[in-house]
């Protein structure tokens, strides 16, 4: 397609393409260990154009990523990662022959990081020029090429395509020299993390590429490696004398210097740009970090000053944190940097930051949630005792409310299932087929209060097993006139399973239920909320009872506000309430933008469970029953958003 209003160039709808390495990461989560100790290992996309793909992604620049990847779990992953980040994946291809390449890990000491890389025969490097779509590339701002992918014939050939391709119509140029010696058969396979060996064979193809690049990126090492010189200095003005492009020295701590015109003497005359005081933990993906910052800038027409002050933050992000692509900073998390600082050297003990850096990277949006709440314990054994029957049964009946509730959502986005452990284990395993928008679980002891938590105290071991898309729910009966003692105990318990919650990488949902325990006024939720949130305690969802009048629902938009503009919502319980009472409660909701929806059980499926349990409905009347119910309250929901 050609933009009549751009010069005659192909439509440009995309900022920077990506070409290259594509991996998983798979990094060592015990730190100061060797890697022959490692016990428990965390994944992630890797390898330098797709570290970048998503790193630009983050920072708001329109992005996309041509690499191979296996016909396996681990290229779908890099797929469907590299999709949730934003980044256009029409250019990765999938290899049916080979897998896709993985990296091990560790961080032995500060600076000091072992890996593995598991590259024989990979997806990546079959990558070749029938790979190369001209559309897709034309439709790019900008191609990145890497070093890595002029060491094979058929990758270089990949790559000096679309670097043809974006000469061709206009489009810019940028070289990550990307240099590592053991992916040039230059050293072992334990030597992953040495950075330089020299070799005319490497200088030689890089010089080759240099001419036609706009942008040019690399380290002291990698500046040495893709002119053959000897020193830094005159390794500048020998890339400068094949090159008119702008070129990036990385420095480390020490930030960087960029050269936009002819070499001098000195070193240091180019535009500086300084480096930020943190402490290093992990200086691995830095480096795509820093480029990713320098792309959102150069590429939107920013000083290079600018440029070079949001790459060294973007590597500082890096650094501080273990993995890679993960821990890249979002535009948000960016500005707040920039304008706020920190006052931790180690930005990854920085509470704010990182709340900004989970809220904007979480999992997509939801602004819609209609949730099918199956997760009740107490009150269906009671049905079951009263009745006489096993409580295999209530297992067997979960998976009913599962599907009634797949029939009503037909794989449209916004519908949801609440699922608890004990009973649901085969109920979770039929919605994780069914597309479902959301799944939470409960981890509350039925009942308690002071709460307790169902299976173990310990509660962060056991969110570690639970899969990355499942919300925690946890119900506390709370209420702002509770006496002292119960209120810290509570209190204390919320702040564990948040902080645990983080760590483990699992969204929060809190549920306040605060009308059985005193009386329910316009502030009462909002005040217990306030009180959770001066505790440091960020859910990223609250599940609260039907309010009595809109002011109290304006109440809880303001600390919600106040306290956490980027939480994602609320959502209404039920209560067991008639349908047309909850009807009345969704009116109410208008007064709160942030409710978003409702997570309503009883009200669905407790007649069916009855009736089911006694033998006087069999499966399909459950299903039909609850998919009813459900419906209806779907529809009215939809109804007073204008949906």
């Amino acid at each position: 397609m050609v933009d009549r209003n751009n010069g005659g160039k192909p439509e440009q709808t995309l900022d920077v393409i990506a070409i290259g390495r594509s991996s998983v990461d798979l990094y060592g989560q015990q730190i100061g260990s060797r890697l022959e100790d490692i016990a428990s290992f965390a994944k992630s996309v890797g390898g330098c154009p797709a570290n970048i793909a998503i790193g630009t992604a983050r920072l708001g620049l329109k992005s996309g990523l041509i690499t191979r990847v296996g016909n396996e779990q681990m290229g779908r992953f890099i797929r469907e990662q590299s999709a949730r980040e934003g980044v256009a994946v029409d250019g990765i291809v999938t290899d049916k022959e080979r897998l896709t390449a993985l990296v091990l890990l560790a961080v032995e000491a500060e600076g000091v990081s072992p890996m593995i890389f598991y590259r024989s025969d990979c997806a990546d490097m079959a990558l070749c020029e029938d790979d190369i779509d001209e559309g897709f590339v034309r439709s790019s701002g900008a191609v990145l090429v890497s070093g890595t992918h002029l060491s094979k014939a058929n990758t270089e050939a990949a790559q000096r395509k679309a670097i043809r391709i974006a000469k061709m119509n206009g489009r810019k140029v940028v070289f990550d020299i990307d240099y590592r010696p053991n992916l040039w058969g230059l050293a072992g396979h334990a030597e992953g993390f040495e950075r330089y060996v020299k070799s005319d064979r490497v200088t030689e193809k890089m010089k080759q590429t240099l001419p036609d690049c706009d942008l040019i990126v690399g380290t002291e090492e990698e500046i040495l490696i893709a002119s053959g010189a000897d020193d830094v200095l005159g390794a500048l003005k020998t890339i400068r004398s094949l090159s008119t492009a702008t070129i990036v020295l990385k420095r480390g701590a020490m930030g960087c210097i960029v050269y936009d015109g002819p070499i001098a003497d000195d070193l240091e005359a180019g535009i500086i740009g300084e480096g930020f005081p943190i402490e290093v933990y992990n200086v691995l993906g830095a480096g795509d970090a820093f480029m990713s910052g320098f792309l959102r800038g150069w590429l939107k027409g920013e000083a290079l000053k600018t440029c070079a002050t949001w790459a060294n933050a973007c590597g500082a992000f890096a650094v501080s944190r273990l993995l890679c692509s993960p821990e890249y900073p979002t535009w948000a998390e960016l500005e707040f940097f920039l304008q706020n600082g920190s006052k931790h050297r180690a930005l990854r003990k920085d509470e704010t930051i990182n709340h900004i850096h989970w809220a904007t990277t979480r999992r997509g949006e939801i602004p819609l949630l209609m949730a099918l709440a199956i997760d009740h314990r107490s009150q269906l054994t009671s049905v079951a005792d009263e009745l006489g029957v096993p409580y295999e049964r209530i297992n067997a009946f979960k998976r009913l409310a599962v599907s009634a509730a797949a029939r009503v959502a037909d794989g449209r986005q916004g519908y949801g299932m609440l699922i608890d452990e004990r009973f649901g284990r085969d109920a979770f395993f039929d919605a994780a087929t069914k597309n479902f928008s959301w799944i939470g679980r409960p981890v509350e002891l039925p009942g308690s209060k002071p709460l307790r938590f169902e299976f173990s105290q310990d509660i962060g071991s056991q969110l570690v097993e639970w899969p990355a898309n499942h919300c925690i729910k946890c119900l506390c009966f709370y209420h702002p006139d509770d006496p002292a003692e119960l209120k810290t105990e509570q209190q204390e318990k919320l702040v564990t399973l948040f902080e645990a919650a983080r760590k483990v990488g699992r969204e929060l949902l809190v549920e306040i239920i605060a009308g059985k325990n005193g009386p329910l006024t316009d502030t009462t939720i909002s005040t217990a909320m306030d009180e959770l949130y001066a505790l440091g305690i960020k859910p990223d969802w609250w599940k609260l009872e039907p309010q009595a009048s809109t002011a109290a629902w304006r109440r809880i938009e303001a600390v919600i506000a106040k306290n956490d503009p980027l939480c994602r919502g609320i959502v209404l319980l039920g209560l067991e309430a008639p349908a047309e009472e909850l009807l009345k409660g969704f009116e109410a909701t208008l007064a709160a933008p942030s409710v978003k929806g409702f997570a309503v059980g009883r009200t669905i499926f407790a007649d069916a469970a009855r009736a089911w349990m006694a033998g006087d409905m069999d499966d399909e009347a459950a299903i039909a029953d609850m998919a009813d119910r459900f419906r209806h309250l779907t529809e009215a929901w939809l109804q007073t958003r204008g949906l």
